[in-house]
């Protein structure tokens, strides 16, 4: 599991969009384990689950990712 995925697996217990995300990346074996890149994400999100990148889903990870970044600092 990704960095990523590891800070986000702290949020998993939160009620909202990011605890929905955790719970989801959580549950998902073929969660992308890296580069901890931003896009390879979103482009898992897309092509697995056909979203686009307007998506809630995409938002919320741009959300995350962007905390996430900002956590790393």
């Amino acid at each position: 599991m990704g960095d990523f995925a590891a800070w986000l697996e702290r949020f998993a217990q939160v009620s909202g969009p990011i605890g929905d995300l955790a719970r989801d990346v959580a549950a998902d074996p073929e969660w992308p384990a890296g580069p901890d890149v931003l896009d390879v994400y979103l482009d898992y999100l897309e092509a697995d689950r056909g979203l686009d990148a307007d998506s809630p889903a995409a938002e919320t990870l741009r959300q995350a990712w962007e905390h996430y970044r900002q956590a790393r600092r």
